[in-house]
């Protein structure tokens, strides 16, 4: 049986959790969560990694289990949040790794990768976008209005992402058996994200969220330069970020893996027996 560790670092003043799991001299492949996500949604994948790699899997502030100061304290952006990632795999004396990102994990990888590009070793970018043509508008619709004007009529168009329907719908869009998605998932982020001022920390990063477009272009650049290995692999049917997100990757990665399967955003839940083993036999090919 696998052991994992849950640890906890304090980074930049500010206390993090991670899962740590697999030898210490084992390649490493860093796994960011997206929203309304944590570490959490990695709890039945870093058993079927950690018996050849060495796996990181932190919750970024303001989720899960790592600290969530209130707003007035800690300015939440992307630019930040990558910032304690990188500061945390510093901390931790990783130097190389694999980086396997997810909805929000995938701006913040973005950065990470843009800082320090020859410690990226390779990609899986599993409904991460990287491209204004991933962007499902009808979903989009009411963060872009937020972008542009933040009122009570936008601000209440967003707060529905934070309901627990909502957050269901998340995890249960596009799956043709839902009784494969254990409801844990969602009941446990809904939780989290309910904590007292969370609401505000989401709403500062819904708002933030616009300053990730202008990074797309120099991560196409990274891409096309670096030729660094990349498996996009996707829900097909996700209506947050469409599948066109992931076949736009093979446009500036070279040689890049494209796996659309017939899930939807959260392919660890529903598609686990069909992704893990994509996932290793690609890490074992460009990392191991």
């Amino acid at each position: 049986m696998t052991t994992v560790h849950h640890r906890y670092a304090t980074v930049l003043g500010q206390r993090l959790f991670y899962r740590e799991a697999g030898p210490a001299d084992a390649p490493t492949v860093v796994l960011l969560h997206g929203f309304p996500a944590s570490s959490f949604m990695f709890r039945h994948f870093i058993p079927l990694l950690a018996d050849r790699f060495h796996v990181i899997a932190p919750d970024h502030l303001g989720f899960g289990l790592s600290d969530s100061p209130c707003v007035d304290e800690f300015g939440y952006t992307f630019d930040a949040l990558a910032d304690l990632t990188g500061q945390l795999l510093e901390q931790l004396r990783i130097s190389r790794f694999a980086l396997y990102v997810q909805d929000y994990g995938a701006p913040i990888g973005w950065r990470v990768a843009l800082a320090h590009p020859d410690r990226v070793a390779a990609i899986i970018t599993q409904n991460g976008n990287g491209y204004e043509v991933g962007f499902a508008e009808e979903f989009w619709k009411p963060v872009r209005q937020y972008w542009t004007e933040q009122n009570a009529q936008t601000e209440a168009a967003v707060r529905q992402a934070l309901t627990l329907d909502a957050i269901r719908w998340q995890y249960l869009h596009g799956v043709a058996d839902e009784t494969l998605v254990s409801p844990d998932a969602w009941y446990h982020d809904f939780h989290l994200v309910s904590r007292p001022g969370n609401d505000l920390v989401q709403l500062r990063l819904f708002a933030d969220y616009a300053s990730n477009l202008p990074v797309y272009p120099r991560l196409h650049e990274y891409l096309r330069d670096s030729r660094v290995p990349v498996l996009a692999l996707w829900g097909r049917n996700d209506e947050i970020f469409r599948a066109e997100g992931a076949l736009a990757f093979a446009g500036d990665a070279k040689d890049a893996e494209i796996c659309l399967l017939d899930g939807g955003h959260f392919l660890l839940e529903s598609h686990l027996d069909t992704a893990a083993p994509t996932i290793r036999h690609f890490l074992e090919r460009t990392v191991q």
